[in-house]
């Protein structure tokens, strides 16, 4: 006890924080690494076979083109092949039970952004923007995982490099 009162205050103070900011990057790094990290989902969607294929990105994420959702193909639209296609394959066996109850699949979301954040996808497609550039590349990925934090910052790092630059680092561009 007397060895704590021979080191000042401010030092002690300043250890204090010193752990507490190492706490909260230890967390914030923990948090960051886990959303990186695939999410194991109902059905192992395999999009390697997809783009294989020749299916495109928008042929199953078709709400891409017209609003703010890429949206996730009903089971409804996945059997419209796998009724046919593939019906022996675990996985379809499990999309096949899914059809049978007429339920949705509950798909684990891999990106979040924040509710006060405005984002759409047709934006971003209308403007030639490949699926890629946000998404990496997804058709050579057996489980779909997120490649990036999308946060503010990467946000406007490539609204920065957008020859309309300047008009994208509006706050209202995101935040309405």
């Amino acid at each position: 006890m007397h060895l704590v009162r021979k080191i000042p205050r401010w030092l002690r103070l300043l250890a204090g924080a010193l752990v507490v900011v190492v706490v909260l990057v230890g967390v914030f790094l923990l948090f960051a690494l886990q959303s990186r990290a695939a999410p194991e989902q109902p059905v192992a969607f395999n999009h390697q076979i997809m783009v294989g294929a020749g299916i495109p990105c928008l042929g199953c994420h078709s709400t891409a083109v017209k609003g703010p959702s890429a949206g996730i193909p009903s089971v409804e639209w996945c059997m419209g092949c796998h009724q046919t296609i593939a019906v022996d394959l675990p996985e379809v066996q499990k999309l096949a039970v899914y059809w049978e109850r007429q339920e949705p699949i509950p798909w684990v979301r891999i990106y979040r952004l924040p509710r006060f954040t405005f984002f759409t996808h047709q934006v971003h497609v209308s403007a030639g923007l490949n699926c890629e550039n946000c998404h990496g590349d997804v058709g050579n990925m057996e489980t779909t995982q997120a490649v990036t934090v999308m946060n503010m910052g990467w946000c406007l790092g490539c609204h920065g490099k957008q020859p309309n630059a300047t008009e994208l680092k509006d706050c209202v561009i995101c935040h309405r």
